[in-house]
């Protein structure tokens, strides 16, 4: 049923993680980079391997990608390619993220980037939304306020939020407060990928810092008291389940917690985080959870619907996309209770 739907959300999505690979190959054409000629050997370079045994190894498939995205005209043709081939999947909504800092290897400024993807947001066929991402790190302390001081120029320019992401067990959520304290000095909205590679001590550690959404936060259900604040609280998740079997935080779909979470009362959207690194889409991974966990046409509304509420879509827009959620999955009550 998903995978036929034309009212999908993406709300977890990066661009770097989404390069296709006819994208990775126009972008190379354009910079006279070489890439392999044999399709299957460019596949492997962009995909997450089946061997994959941790986070750590799976932000390694970036590499590629990151290379790729080193001008402002490359990062401005990605953003449009992707958020093309989403409308063409189907989605009438989506919300990009990058990290401004990883695309200064040819003297690119962080706001230079951010000013690129924006340019190929506003030229794509949906509307959508621009995520920054502060880096986890040892030594990028002043990198990441410059990125949270241009989320702040930049919001409601495109930009609607800051993030923080990379790997979270070495670098764990809570020595990130004094940034997010200067984005809630700055007025910064702030999303946090947590609880994910760290257990629920890092989601409890986002959720003291007052974050808009969690990023995947799956592993909040090893705690029934951070379950029970994250129900309490009505702090979205975004989960990407077949990004989780690829970093092992899950060994097969059947051990993802999507019943426990509903069960109890999280709001649970569903999102690809990395098209190309996983391999997957929005649509794939709604079906996916339909077909492992018998989702009934009501639960599966309700995932667009929390996505469409969760989003930081202006009210007007979230109520065309809730209007579409309800028109295409048909339900006795009206639309405007949806």
């Amino acid at each position: 049923m998903a995978q036929t739907l034309h009212c999908l959300i993406d709300l977890h999505l990066h661009l770097d993680g989404s390069l296709s690979a006819e994208t990775a190959r126009v972008l190379a054409a354009m910079q006279g980079i070489e890439l392999p000629r044999d399709a299957a050997e460019l596949d492997r370079m962009l995909h997450c391997p089946a061997g994959c045994r941790d986070l750590n190894e799976y932000l390694a498939c970036f590499t590629l990608p990151l290379s790729l995205l080193q001008t402002g005209d490359a990062l401005r043709e990605a953003a449009r390619r992707l958020l093309t081939e989403l409308a063409d999947k189907g989605l009438l909504y989506a919300e990009l993220r990058f990290a401004p800092q990883s695309h200064g290897q040819k003297g690119m400024s962080q706001e230079q980037a951010i000013q690129a993807v924006l340019a190929g947001m506003q030229e794509a066929p949906i509307p959508s939304r621009l995520i920054l991402c502060a880096m986890r790190g040892a030594d990028n302390e002043a990198a990441n306020r410059e990125t949270v001081q241009l989320a702040a120029r930049y919001r409601g320019r495109g930009v609607a939020a800051l993030d923080l992401a990379g790997a979270e067990a070495i670098f764990p959520t809570g020595q990130f407060a004094p940034l997010f304290a200067l984005a809630r000095e700055l007025g910064v909205p702030f999303v946090v990928h947590a609880g994910e590679a760290d257990g629920p001590e890092s989601v409890a550690a986002a959720l003291d810092m007052g974050p808009r959404r969690i990023g995947h936060g799956v592993r909040a259900l090893e705690d029934p008291a951070v379950t029970a604040r994250l129900a309490r609280e009505r702090v979205p998740l975004t989960v990407c389940p077949t990004s989780n079997l690829d970093t092992r935080v899950f060994d097969r779909l059947e051990d993802f917690p999507l019943r426990a979470m509903l069960d109890a009362g999280l709001v649970v959207t569903v999102n690809s985080d990395n098209m190309a690194v996983s391999g997957t889409d929005a649509g794939q991974e709604l079906q996916r959870l339909t077909d492992c966990f018998g989702l009934r046409t009501e639960e599966v509304r309700q995932l667009l619907l929390n996505a469409a509420d969760a989003s930081f879509a202006d009210e007007s827009l979230k109520q065309q996309l809730r209007a579409a959620i309800c028109r295409e999955l048909a339900q006795e009550r009206t639309e405007e209770s949806c």
